[in-house]
């Protein structure tokens, strides 16, 4: 038998813009390698300089890891923060709202950016908008969406009341999100009308209301449609709404829910 011998080796080396570079976080192998011996030698100090050093506390904590409990560990269980707040309010306090904050590019090639200020106003309609609906912190959103802006703004909504999100792949079948949903408890669908994916179009709405038909699902109470294409889709009364109703007329600030650390 003969040896095989990969053809598909890569020994060249990219150096980076010596520009780019100096706005790196870290500039250098010997940098890199001092922060992993950190991490590794002393990973309570590391993951604390980390915590101080790059994200905004509410409330800071007083310990850093609790081993009371071990197996079960608890990293800055006594401290409070938004992750919303942590991910554009202090972006757009710090001077940076102009800043490109995402660049989405769509199944039809075409390209869109969002400053984090444009983002936080959307984010912040939609959070009021599912308070509007009754959702509040530590109540389950399940995200059944196609990769999209409008993902991000509802994930990012929900962090900013305090609800918890799960994000359910929207190729899934309808017998999939339905074991998701019974399995959390949501209370609330975030969906779309239908998903493109490589010019194809999926049903994205029909899956959901199969899902509800399955039962188990009897807390679920709000369904809320992006229009992904604006193709016609059944809505149940009183229970199914468009992102654009839900949204209408809803203030674009929504003041963050500070939650504990470890909150999902």
């Amino acid at each position: 038998m003969k040896n095989l011998t990969s053809l598909s080796q890569e020994k060249r080396v990219f150096t980076p813009n010596p520009e780019l570079a100096s706005h790196a976080a870290i500039r250098s192998m010997d940098a890199y390698h001092a922060l992993y011996a950190q991490a590794k030698d002393e990973p309570e100090r590391f993951w604390e300089e980390r915590a101080i050093n790059l994200l905004s506390w509410k409330k800071p904590f007083t310990q850093v890891l609790d081993e009371s409990t071990a197996p079960h560990y608890r990293w800055f269980a006594d401290g409070y923060l938004n992750a919303s707040y942590n991910c554009l309010d202090r972006h757009v306090e710090a001077g940076n709202g102009q800043r490109t904050a995402i660049i989405f590019e769509g199944d039809d090639g075409l390209s869109r950016e969002y400053s984090y200020e444009v983002l936080l106003r959307q984010v912040g309609r939609f959070a009021n908008a599912l308070k509007r609906r009754g959702i509040q912190k530590g109540d389950r959103v399940m995200l059944y969406l196609p990769m999209s802006v409008e993902c991000v703004i509802a994930m990012q909504a929900c962090a900013r009341i305090g609800a918890i999100h799960s994000v359910v792949f929207a190729g899934f079948s309808a017998k999939s999100l339905h074991e998701r949903m019974v399995d959390t408890g949501a209370v609330a669908v975030i969906t779309s009308d239908q998903q493109v994916r490589g010019g194809k179009l999926l049903p994205v709405k029909t899956f959901v209301d199969e899902a509800l038909e399955l039962g188990g699902c009897e807390a679920v109470h709000s369904v809320i449609v992006y229009q992904r294409t604006g193709t016609q889709v059944p809505m149940q009364a009183g229970r199914d709404l468009t992102w654009a109703q839900a949204t209408a007329g809803q203030p674009a600030v929504c003041e963050p829910v500070w939650v504990e650390a470890e909150h999902p």
